[in-house]
């Protein structure tokens, strides 16, 4: 989704810092010799790194406007089966590379008192399925974490967005961004779990171009959602787990209202 977002506003003239670990890609497919573009190597997980490319971006386009979240990969295994080191990695990539983006992004925005943070989480972040755990764990907090930011950078009239995709076809069911827990146990069956998203590769039912053309008209809105979720798949999947939510919490209201003196 990255390199599609990179060539579609490269295309419409916009200037853009692109972040990998390996910019070669980048460089050959969206901004080979263009001026606007800047290919930047980075781990998101080195905050000191982070800081260092958000102020490199800043000083070679002379401003940042928009900072969009986007990495994060899966690892496959029930709770018990991925290590503490797995567990870890996966939030370090995916929730703690996002907080560093973040840190190193406000410090301008606040600054200039405008801009726009967009965190793509997933409906995951809101619907959480069995051996992706740390996956969904990262998610939910990206949610969270982007309704906080969105009270705390308003004074400073900034935006926050958290982007809730269903399933679209991008990389993201390849190898690569799928990851098997090194310690399986066999009870749990998490293998049967990897074999099925290896197999939906390549046949998600979304529109990857159309995910981030709807990406670009939402940096583009004045009054931005906090959540938007895109996807007729994701807008099932987490109106029907807020109706379940509902439905639950009335069940047992009666607990919930007893605990006062």
């Amino acid at each position: 989704m990255g390199l599609l977002l990179t060539k579609l506003l490269l295309d419409k003239g916009h200037k853009v810092a692109a972040a990998s670990r390996n910019t070669k890609q980048l460089i050959e497919n969206a901004g080979n010799g263009n001026e606007n573009f800047l290919p930047v190597a980075l781990d998101i997980t080195d905050s000191g790194k982070v800081r260092q490319a958000i102020d490199k971006t800043i000083e070679h386009f002379g401003g940042l406007d928009v900072a969009v979240n986007n990495a994060g990969f899966s690892y496959i295994g029930s709770l018990e089966e991925l290590t503490d080191e797995e567990f870890r990695k996966a939030l370090d990539v995916n929730l703690f590379g996002t907080v560093n983006v973040i840190r190193a992004s406000m410090a301008q925005f606040r600054k200039q008192h405008s801009g726009h943070v967009i965190n793509i989480a997933s409906a995951a972040g809101y619907v959480a399925n069995a051996h992706i755990g740390s996956y969904v764990t990262s998610k939910f907090a990206m949610v969270g974490l982007t309704e906080s930011l969105a009270l705390e950078a308003a004074y400073f009239n900034v935006k926050a967005t958290v982007v809730l995709p269903g399933s679209f076809r991008t990389s993201f069911l390849d190898e690569g961004s799928l990851t098997y827990a090194k310690h399986p146990i066999g009870e749990y069956k998490s293998d049967k779990t990897f074999q099925s998203f290896s197999v939906r590769a390549g046949t998600q039912p979304g529109d990857p171009q159309k995910l981030v053309e709807e990406i670009f008209n939402l940096a583009d809105m004045k009054n931005p959602p906090v959540h938007l979720i895109l996807g007729p798949d994701s807008y099932k999947m987490i109106t029907e787990k807020m109706e379940a939510n509902s439905k639950e919490f009335a069940e047992y209201i009666n607990v919930s209202m007893s605990t006062n003196f």
